[in-house]
């Protein structure tokens, strides 16, 4: 899941042109954490992935890459 995350988490924040001091400031977490995220350094939490997956309109199961 890592890496489908991490590329689908930063398409979406490009495809929207928001920065990742934005999307953190709307998350609610730091930036330091959206770079990990993005980097596919850590993994959010269950709490966190629901709050991304409402913010971008999609779902979970397309931000782990279960579906298209």
């Amino acid at each position: 899941m890592k890496e489908k995350f991490a590329e689908r988490f930063k398409y979406l924040r490009e495809e929207k042109g928001i920065s990742q001091e934005r999307l953190a400031d709307d998350l609610g977490v730091s930036h330091g954490i959206i770079s990990f995220w993005e980097t596919g350094k850590r993994e959010p939490k269950l709490s966190n992935l629901i709050l991304i997956a409402e913010y971008f309109g999609v779902t979970i199961d397309y931000l782990a890459g279960l579906e298209d």
